[in-house]
C-alpha cells in the first residue's frame, strides 16, 4: 500500500505541475496575443491618421485627431501630439510623461483618465512632431484579474477532478488488493475453499479474480489429490498390516526356538513402527482437514503444559534426564485441547529421545501480548541451522541412514497442529541445545 500511495502521490504531483505549467503558459500566451492585437491596431490607426496629413502639419493632424475622436468605434483609442521640445500641442488624452519613439506599456499610475492598462506607440510625425497613439489592453476594469480567476478556477477544477478520480481509482485498487490478500491469508490459515470475490458486472478486475480463483481451484485439487493418495495408502495398508501383526504375534507364541522368537519379535517391532507411521499420516491428514476448528473451545495452555509434564516426568527420570516446568499463570486461547496436548507431549518426547543422559529439558507456557507461547528447550546437542528445515519436513530424518528409531512425522504433525490454530512452529538455537516454540494467537 505504501508503494501505491507513493505512486499516486508522484502521479498527482506530476499532473499538478503539468497543469500549473499549462495554465501559466495559456495565461501568458493569451495576454501576449491581446498585446499583439492592440499593437497592430495602434500601428494601423496611427499610420492612417498620419497618412492624411503632410509631415510636420500639426493643424491637420490635430483636425484628424478630432475627427477620429467623434467616431463611435474610437472609444478605446487616444492621441496626443507633442512638438520637438516635448510640449503638448493637443489631442484627446493627456499622457503624464514624455515618451521617446517606440512602443511602451501603460499602467494606471501613468495618470491617463479611464485607462487601467494599455499600450502606447510613439511615431515621428515630421518636423520634430511626435504622435502618441494609445489603446487599452484592458477595456474593462479588472479584466486581467478576472481572466486570472477564470484560469485558476478552470485549471483548479481539472486538478480537483483528477485528484478525486485518482483517489477513487486508488481506493478501488486497494480494495481489490485487500480482497486478494485476505483470500491468500485465509488459504495460508488452511481455508482452501476461500476465493476472491468476483464483480458480477465484469471488467478487468473481475477477469483477474476469475483467473486467480481458477488457479486456486487447481492448487486445491492437487493438494486434495496428494492428501487422498497418502490417506488411501495408509488406510489400505493398515488392515493387512494389522493382520500381519496378529499372525506374527501368533507365530511368536508358537516359536520352537529362542532364535526364531527373537526374529519374530523384531518383525513385530518393525510392524508396529509401520502401523505408527500410517497412524501419523492419517492423523496429519485429519488435522489438515480443518474440520476440527468447528470444535474449538477455551483452553488453558499452562494447564496443558502442567498435565503433560506430570505424565512425562517418570519417563524422563527413567532415562536419566530432568524435566522442569517453567512459568505459571493462566494462558488462555481457543483451540483443540487434545491436539495441543499431543503437540506438547510430542515436543517433550522428541527432546527426551534425541538428547543424551544427563540432559535437562524445560517446558513452559507464557503469554506475550496477543500471543500464547509454548516452548520446549533442552541443553543437548541441538539441531544445526541447515538441518532444521529437514526436521520439519514429512519423513525428514537427520539420521540419513535411518539407524535411529522414528518415522520423521512427529514435528510435521506438531506443525500441522500449529497451523490449524493459525500459529507457527519454529526451531531455534538454545545455545546450547534446541528451543522448539509453538506461537499461537491468545484469547
Amino acid at each position: 500500500m505504501a508503494s501505491l500511495r507513493a505512486l499516486t502521490a508522484v502521479f498527482l504531483g506530476a499532473f499538478g505541475a503539468a497543469t500549473v505549467a499549462t495554465g501559466y503558459t495559456t495565461y501568458t500566451a493569451t495576454s501576449g496575443a491581446i498585446v499583439r492585437l492592440v499593437d497592430e491596431r495602434v500601428e494601423a490607426v496611427s499610420r492612417v491618421l498620419l497618412s492624411e496629413a503632410r509631415p510636420g502639419d500639426a493643424a491637420t493632424i490635430l483636425q484628424g485627431i478630432d475627427a477620429f475622436a467623434r467616431r463611435r468605434d474610437s472609444g478605446d483609442i487616444g492621441f496626443e501630439l507633442r512638438d520637438a521640445r516635448g510640449r503638448r500641442l493637443g489631442g484627446n488624452v493627456i499622457v503624464g510623461r514624455a515618451l521617446p519613439i517606440g512602443t511602451f506599456d501603460l499602467r494606471e499610475g501613468d495618470g491617463i483618465a479611464g485607462l487601467t492598462a494599455g499600450r502606447a506607440l510613439v511615431r515621428d510625425a515630421g518636423g520634430g512632431l511626435r504622435l502618441v497613439t494609445i489603446a487599452e489592453t484592458e477595456p474593462i476594469d479588472g479584466l486581467d484579474a478576472a481572466r486570472l480567476r477564470i484560469y485558476l478556477i478552470g485549471f483548479g477544477a481539472m486538478v480537483l477532478i483528477v485528484m478525486v478520480g485518482t483517489g477513487a481509482f486508488g481506493l478501488l485498487v486497494r480494495r481489490r488488493i485487500a480482497e486478494v490478500r485476505a483470500t491468500a491469508e485465509a488459504i495460508i490459515d488452511g481455508d482452501m475453499a476461500r476465493r476472491v470475490p468476483v464483480d458480477p458486472r465484469g471488467g478487468v478486475f473481475a477477469a483477474q479474480a476469475v483467473a486467480f480463483n481458477r488457479m486456486l481451484d487447481r492448487i486445491a485439487a492437487l493438494l486434495e489429490s496428494v492428501r487422498n493418495v497418502s490417506s488411501d495408502i495408509a488406510h489400505d495398508l493398515r488392515t493387512p498390516l494389522a493382520r500381519l501383526h496378529a499372525r506374527l504375534t501368533r507365530l511368536a507364541g508358537q516359536a520352537s526356538s529362542a532364535e526364531i522368537a527373537d526374529e519374530l519379535d523384531e518383525a513385530l517391532a518393525q510392524c508396529d513402527e509401520l502401523m505408527a507411521m500410517f497412524a501419523a499420516i492419517l492423523r496429519i491428514a485429519e488435522v489438515e482437514g480443518e474440520r476440527r476448528r468447528a470444535a474449538f473451545a477455551a483452553v488453558d495452555l499452562s494447564a496443558i503444559v502442567t498435565e503433560v509434564a506430570e505424565a512425562m516426568v517418570p519417563i524422563a527420570t527413567e532415562g536419566d534426564r530432568r524435566l522442569i516446568v517453567e512459568g505459571g499463570g493462566e494462558v488462555p486461547l481457543r483451540g483443540d485441547g487434545q491436539l495441543l496436548s499431543q503437540a506438547a507431549f510430542n515436543l517433550v518426547e522428541n527432546a527426551l529421545n534425541h538428547t543424551p543422559p544427563g540432559t535437562t529439558v524445560w517446558i513452559g507456557a507464557a503469554r506475550a501480548g496477543t500471543r500464547a507461547i509454548l516452548s520446549v528447550r533442552d541443553d543437548g546437542p541441538g539441531i544445526a541451522p541447515a538441518d532444521r528445515a529437514a526436521a520439519l519436513r514429512r519423513f525428514g530424518r537427520l539420521d540419513a541412514s535411518r539407524h535411529q528409531p522414528g518415522h520423521g512425522l512427529g514435528l510435521p504433525l506438531i506443525d500441522a497442529v500449529a497451523r490449524l490454530h493459525r500459529g507457527t512452529l519454529t526451531l531455534a538455537d538454545g545455545a546450547p541445545g534446541l528451543i522448539a516454540t509453538l506461537d499461537l494467537p491468545a484469547s
